[in-house]
């Protein structure tokens, strides 16, 4: 579903030039949850962005079902970490799940529907005519996930989306955004600096080296397909798996 060949992000202006992204290559196959973790900076939005056509790549390329990406992309939808700034705050929570809908010209009946299986997904039924600052920073981050799975994406890109809220918070929505991929069967790229997240979320784990960043290495996650957040957590297969994604990162800190 998803390829990425060699790419290559340098950052360059005011006499200062930076490679963010070395020679990276991957491919996210199709309905698959992938996790992405590495050491602080190495450039996981980076990539993200690149893999989103919302940043030009300097080298290499990125295909969608083998169609590259040039900009941002039909069939791909972006939940960003800072939810606050990502959702209108005049336009009701019913309005900000709508407009993608409106703008890819979705007659009336549709968009209604889509909004509110997209709301039921997140349950956020009953908060349809709130305004974004109404409410809870979970449940404005639960709008923006709505957003995104209203459009009825083929690839959901996430970047770090529960970093701003509280634990507890943080542990409702993994559990919620495993239920909406195994509902919707997307392929989901999540990019997390959370190695437990990552390993409870992922059906397999990407590490990234330090900048200029590569793949260093690829960890399968072979977990019970059911998961859950005292049972999974305490599994020695999960402590197993978590020692040895931060033993890597740890590595390509220290390289």
């Amino acid at each position: 579903m998803l390829e990425v060949s060699g790419l290559r992000k340098v950052y360059e202006g005011h006499g200062r030039r930076v490679e963010a992204i070395g020679d990276l290559t991957l491919t996210v196959p199709q309905g698959s949850l992938t996790c992405v973790v590495g050491p602080s900076g190495c450039g996981k939005t980076t990539l993200l962005r690149c893999v989103a056509g919302l940043l030009p790549a300097t080298a290499g390329e990125v295909r969608v079902q083998g169609v590259p990406v040039t900009g941002p992309t039909p069939g791909l939808a972006v939940v960003f970490q800072e939810y606050g700034r990502s959702l209108f705050p005049w336009l009701r929570v019913r309005q900000n799940v709508e407009l993608p809908l409106k703008a890819a010209g979705l007659p009336r009946q549709q968009r209604t529907a889509l909004v509110g299986e997209a709301l039921a997904a997140v349950g956020l039924e009953d908060a349809h005519s709130a305004y974004p600052w109404q409410l809870s920073g979970g449940m404005q981050q639960r709008v923006a996930i709505a957003r995104a799975i209203a459009y009825q994406p083929k690839v959901l890109l996430m970047d770090e989306p529960f970093a701003a809220v509280d634990a507890q918070t943080r542990a409702d929505l993994e559990d919620l955004i495993r239920a909406v991929w195994r509902r919707l069967g997307v392929t989901l790229l999540f990019v997390t600096h959370d190695i437990d997240e990552a390993v409870y979320l992922g059906e397999r784990v990407i590490v990234l080296s330090a900048s200029p960043t590569r793949v260093a290495e690829d960890f399968p996650i072979d977990l019970p397909d059911e998961r859950d957040q005292l049972g999974t957590r305490a599994d020695p297969r999960f402590t197993e798996l978590r020692g040895r994604v931060y033993a890597q990162i740890q590595k390509a800190k220290s390289r």
